[in-house]
């Protein structure tokens, strides 16, 4: 992923809401599959930290991204946002 099409993902996030938030459990199986088909449905998606969680917000962007094939978008505080575009028929266009 180039800069230009990361900054245009970045643009995207910084309206959107956290839609979901690793806890004191971590990430689990469950959450990765709660990720995956948020992913499978919006393509670019924010997260959160909560307090209690045993990691920071970069570890737990690197561990989805690394198990899940997503792209780490952005990562500040204790949000980080991930991109992976669909198979067929994306609906984000991203800049060449």
């Amino acid at each position: 992923m180039t800069g230009k099409q990361r900054a245009f993902l970045r643009s995207m996030c910084n309206e959107m809401p956290a839609i979901l938030y690793v806890g004191k459990e971590g990430v689990t199986e469950t959450f990765l599959q709660s990720v995956s088909e948020a992913l499978a449905s919006r393509e670019l998606i924010k997260c959160g930290i909560q307090r209690g969680a045993p990691m920071s917000a970069r570890e737990a962007c690197e561990e989805i991204c690394e198990k899940l094939s997503a792209e780490p978008v952005q990562c500040i505080g204790n949000k980080f946002c991930l991109y992976r575009p669909k198979d067929e028929n994306p609906v984000i266009v991203l800049p060449d």
